[in-house]
């Protein structure tokens, strides 16, 4: 799914591509529902974040989430549990674009 995250003083979004686990009966369910018309009125699953983004201090592994599903041919929405951890943060309250700019030199930057 995508973690969208708002780039303040602007209509654009800043997105990681994660990965997050289901619970198999939900898993199962968004399966079901891969080609369904209107699915994007299921109401969110719980998750655990399985991507870890290095450029966090704090690790970003099992950070609770919701799944919410969009339409046919759109990957879900990934919605992060309102907590203290940077990522949260900044997908509550947006960013800056210079904080744009240093993401993308840490990720070109790590080995």
């Amino acid at each position: 799914g995508h973690i969208e995250i708002p780039i303040i003083d602007t209509d654009e979004k800043f997105i990681w591509s994660v990965w997050v686990s289901l619970s198999e009966e939900n898993f199962l369910r968004s399966n079901e529902l891969l080609h369904v018309e209107g699915r994007e009125n299921e109401k969110p699953y719980f998750g655990w974040l399985s991507t870890e983004l290095p450029i966090y201090p704090k690790t970003t592994l099992s950070l609770k989430t919701l799944v919410h599903t969009q339409e046919v041919g759109a990957v879900p929405l990934i919605e992060v549990e309102q907590t203290s951890h940077p990522l949260a943060v900044e997908q509550r309250e947006g960013i800056t674009m210079d904080r744009v700019k240093e993401i993308a030199h840490l990720i070109n930057h790590t080995e």
